[in-house]
């Protein structure tokens, strides 16, 4: 048997290629701004987590251009031995105090952020408890973790607590939520975890990848949103959203930061993140707390498309943020308005099974601060085109 025999065999893509069906791996020829250029044609970006549209700053892009200048393009090296640059120290500090927190570890990607850190964590001995809904790097670092994984129906307090009155004493327990989940958008019923949480002496860890700079007077995430910086004990988070640029991070007390930097396995064994991008994300730090304007404008953008796709008569789901699913709950059609979308001017990302349960496709779309009116004006008139067309609504 050809170990190859399954690459042989897959066609599943050449398939939706040939039907017209084929929405991955889209070639994006521009910046990732309110417009894109795929295939030639200018189409608005209605599917990017680019929240304050900061990937384009000009403060941002003079900050990298500055930091290869001085470092260079790469470290060369791991963190653990000679790739650990005063910047990403720096960086630390600085999230740290963003988040009000002791310490920070930077990773060089989101993924290899929660691989590293779930898996330092917890071990054979442990227990994991996540939503059901969390995001595929959480499921992986558990499984690197080799803890014991058990899950809970999405955003559903009372059964986390059925989860929880079942885990023998002597397990320490690590409850793991998105703070905004990543393809509809909904947010984690975060008081109701803490107080479970503290009634069953576990401990919770927040992934904030879709949270920092959108959630939260301050841009904070999750916890601020609700209030309860002091009460998560590990937040994470990416730089490829909000942030400008791609790595990771967590913040948490200072002994916890300190044994995940010294047992992470994917901190230790990966290059450190590029000089350039730890500059970029340093800067659009500083952006966040300084232009407060840029999350007010998101959550303009976010309330005019959630009420403008609820006129037309779509369903958006749980949504309150500025990730705003349309549900289709069929494959094909799903595909066919995202085709009809393209061809009207608009970039939307299909979702399907396994990335959402079967019955439950859908596309996502999410929304930039630098959307303008007209923008979004345009983008609703392309869905109400095409919803009609296809008898969605």
């Amino acid at each position: 048997m050809d170990i190859f025999t399954k690459c042989y065999e897959f066609t599943e893509a050449d398939v939706a290629k040939a039907a017209g069906y084929y929405f991955i791996f889209r070639r994006v020829e521009s910046a990732q701004d309110t417009e894109v250029i795929v295939g030639g044609r200018k189409l608005i970006m209605a599917g990017s987590n680019n929240y304050l549209g900061l990937t384009s700053h000009p403060k941002v892009k003079e900050a990298a251009i500055k930091a290869i200048e001085k470092y260079g393009s790469g470290c060369a090296g791991s963190r653990f031995l000679n790739g650990n640059l005063d910047i990403h120290e720096e960086l630390e500090e600085k999230l740290a105090a963003f988040f009000h927190k002791e310490a920070a570890v930077v990773f060089a990607t989101g993924y290899q952020t929660n691989l590293g850190a779930i898996a330092a964590l917890a071990g054979r001995n442990d227990e994991i408890i996540l939503d059901k809904f969390d995001h595929a790097s959480i499921i992986d670092g558990c499984r690197l973790s080799f803890a014991q994984v058990k899950k809970f129906r999405h955003n559903d307090a009372k059964d986390l607590e059925r989860v929880l009155a079942r885990t023998p004493d002597k397990r320490g327990i690590l409850i793991i939520v998105d703070g905004i989940f990543s393809m509809e958008g909904d947010i984690t019923p975060l008081p109701d975890v803490i107080a479970l949480a503290k009634k069953y002496g576990a401990r919770v860890m927040v992934d904030d990848a879709h949270a920092v700079g959108v959630l939260g007077a301050g841009g904070r995430g999750t916890a601020e949103h609700f209030h309860l910086e002091n009460e998560v004990d590990v937040i994470m988070g990416t730089y490829s959203k909000s942030l400008a640029a791609i790595g990771g991070f967590i913040v948490a007390s200072r002994e916890v930061a300190n044994y995940v930097k010294h047992f992470a396995r994917s901190l230790i064994f990966s290059a450190s993140l590029a000089p350039a991008l730890v500059a970029a994300v340093s800067v659009a730090l500083d952006i966040i707390q300084e232009q407060p304007e840029l999350r007010e404008r998101l959550w303009h953008n976010t309330h005019k498309m959630l009420k403008g796709f609820k006129e037309l008569g779509f369903d958006t789901g749980q949504s309150t943020t500025p990730i705003i699913p349309i549900m289709i709950g069929d494959q094909m059609k799903t595909f066919e308005m995202c085709g009809l979308l393209q061809e009207y001017g608009v970039f939307v990302n299909p979702t399907i099974s396994p990335a959402v349960p079967p019955g439950r496709e859908l596309l996502r779309t999410s929304y930039m601060a630098t959307h303008t009116d007209e923008q979004l004006d345009r983008i609703l008139d392309a869905f109400d085109r095409a919803g009609r067309k296809l008898g969605v609504i």
